[in-house]
């Protein structure tokens, strides 16, 4: 398989025709229909944001109407002309913190869109494994978490000056060719537009910095996440020095990335204060023309001051209309980076979703032809000192053809096994051996579909569900939340039928593998506990607890990897005696000799592409020498 995001040292990500179709996507998610909440409230925010200019535009009339009253000594106009003031002042407090509020509505289900969008696809299938095993992209999690909500943000403080500024630019525009001429707006266009040329230079190195962050601070918060999972080994090695050096490098290359993004943010904000302050000098400039060519003489010194108060207001906000875009470059630079990456992370989903990693032909249990080869045609009879009757079924029902599978790890030239070709049925309890490293655990990521195979097919006569067939991984797993969670895990509701019923099998079944305690400890099946469940319980009650999963399924088939691993052989002889009871067919892999006798058929792999099938009992062998 072909990584599916390559990604060079020389990859920069800026303003370009990539971002822009990466935005466009996320912003089809943001506003998925024009009657959803974040639609109308956008309208609404565009409404609200139009009635704050005409109050602003009101607002910025009062100076120069107190020039008039002050210059006539008009004390009823200035009772007026003040209580006027603060209602506006009054209206643009109101509107402005709704607007705020609004933008952070917005942020929130925005926010809350995005993230369940890529759960969605994040969540499909095994792609999940497949973009934190198999791909390049680094750091997934902290795209979905911390990416998505910086996105969200600087775009939720962004969207209202920028849905605002076409109204706003051109009806000051007009304002101000109405006060001074055409000479006032190209001025000010002008300024704009050298201003906008500056700003683009300087915000796409920006940009690519804030791409980097975050990879760096990913790569720095996953080291401290990865010492406080395994600190208990890294303990028994006494690595904290050494750990701490690794650490300390991984922090090094964050700070030396925002150490370049503080240099770079310095030169942008050099050129915005630049903008900022130059405006406002460019307004008198722009009114001294006038003021000195003679187009006012005839007006009286009130007059006057009152005209130029209003002209001035209509050339500095036109200036700040501008001015405020460029003063968003900060901040579209740091939602552009993280856009970028959260467009990546949905890029490669999309092309893992797409690849056609294994054959997945859901067939008739009757059908399959005569692929591989049926276990149970070599005519081998369980043998069990101790009567218990393991891997005897009356019904044959197929789970598995293997035929012809050659298989290795993905992106590599390395091959495991090659043509290997068996099928799984029941009443045939079957044990894959072999030395370390020789692909026992690798031929059952193939058949869970997590690794692609180089040739051959997979053939699924069941599906792939807990009901059906069962893995139990070589580390078991849990999830957050209370110890029937932990049981019934995959699935996620209680089962129709009695309570009580359900607490007494799970409670027997707890008591059967010797973890009554773990019950006792929690007091209820039904107790959140806020528990790391790793931390909790040891290696032997963690594989113990998985076999209750398995016991609380019982599913016609379980592949068990290593799965006793870590109990002892007691232990070990009680999980398999019971998967017999309950009419469970396992397809183990281990090293133990004491598994023997729970199986009825070997698979042993060589590592060097070889492999052979033999009955346990009488070592009649069938073989290939690949």
């Amino acid at each position: 398989m072909v990584d599916v995001n390559k990604q060079t040292k020389h990859s920069s990500f800026k303003f370009d025709i990539k971002f822009l179709k990466r935005f466009l996507r996320l912003f089809g998610w943001m506003f998925p229909s024009l009657c959803s909440k974040q639609s109308l409230l956008f309208l609404f925010l565009l409404c609200l944001g139009l009635l704050e200019q005409v109050v602003v535009f009101n607002i910025g009339y009062v100076p120069s109407k107190y020039y008039k009253l002050f210059g006539d000594k008009d004390y009823k106009a200035f009772v007026h002309e003040t209580i006027l003031a603060l209602m506006l002042i009054v209206a643009q407090s109101l509107i402005k913190s709704t607007i705020t509020f609004v933008g952070s509505i917005l942020y929130i289900l925005w926010r809350g869109v995005v993230t369940k969008k890529l759960h969605k696809k994040y969540f499909k299938d095994y792609l999940y494994y497949k973009i934190n095993v198999l791909s390049s992209t680094d750091n997934p999690d902290q795209r979905i978490t911390q990416d998505v909500e910086r996105l969200c943000f600087f775009f939720s403080q962004i969207l209202s000056p920028l849905i605002i500024s076409p109204f706003t630019i051109g009806y000051y525009i007009y304002q101000c060719i109405k006060k001074t001429g055409y000479l006032g707006p190209v001025g000010v266009l002008g300024f704009f537009l050298v201003g906008t040329v500056f700003n683009k230079l300087l915000m796409s190195p920006v940009v690519n910095l804030v791409f980097k962050r975050e990879k760096m601070e990913g790569n720095f918060r996953f080291k401290h996440m990865h010492m406080r999972v395994n600190a208990e080994s890294a303990a028994f090695y006494k690595a904290g020095a050494i750990e701490m050096n690794k650490t300390d490098t991984q922090l090094d290359n964050l700070l030396s990335v925002q150490k370049k993004l503080v240099i770079r943010k310095y030169f942008l904000n050099i050129s915005i204060n630049l903008s900022d302050y130059l405006g406002s000098i460019l307004s008198y400039l722009l009114l001294a023309l006038p003021v000195f060519n003679g187009s006012y003489d005839d007006l009286s010194a009130a007059d006057l001051s009152s005209l130029i108060s209003q002209n001035a207001f209509v050339i500095i906000y036109l200036i700040s209309c501008f001015t405020k875009l460029i003063d968003l470059s900060v901040q579209v630079s740091e939602m552009a980076g993280n856009a970028h990456r959260v467009g990546e992370l949905i890029e490669a989903l999309g092309k893992l979703s797409a690849e056609d990693d294994t054959v997945y032909n859901f067939l008739d249990p009757d059908s399959g032809g005569d692929a591989g080869i049926p276990l149970s045609d070599l005519s081998v009879v369980p043998s069990s000192g101790d009567g218990a009757s393991f891997g005897s079924v009356h019904m044959s029902e197929k789970a598995l053809t293997i035929q012809d599978l050659t298989y290795g790890p993905p992106d590599s030239h390395l091959i495991l096994c090659r043509n290997l070709s068996f099928q799984l049925e029941s009443g045939v309890n079957t044990i894959v051996k072999g030395d370390s490293g020789c692909g026992k655990s690798s031929l059952l990521r193939v058949i869970a579909g997590l690794w692609p195979t180089v040739t051959g097919s997979v053939k699924k006569h069941i599906p792939m569900e807990h009901k059906k067939i069962l893995f139990l991984p070589q580390k078991p797993y849990f999830t957050d939340g209370s110890l029937r969670e932990q049981v019934m895990y995959p699935m996620q509701d209680i089962l129709s039928g009695s309570v009580s019923a359900e607490n007494q099998k799970i409670t027997q079944y707890l008591e059967y593998v010797g973890l009554k305690d773990i019950l006792d400890r929690v007091g209820d099946l039904d107790n959140n506990i806020d528990w790391n469940w790793y931390d909790e319980l040891s290696p032997g009650e963690m594989q113990r607890l998985s076999f209750v999963r398995l016991f609380y399924h019982q599913p016609k088939f379980a592949v068990l990897d290593e799965a006793t691993s870590q109990v002892g052989f007691a232990a070990e002889e009680k999980m398999y005696e019971m998967c017999s009871r309950l009419g469970i067919t396992v397809l183990s892999v281990g090293h133990r000799q004491s598994l023997h006798k729970y199986h009825v058929m070997e698979i042993v792999l060589d590592g060097q592409g070889g492999w052979r099938i033999q009955p346990i009992t009488d070592n009649v062998l069938s073989s290939s020498t690949c």
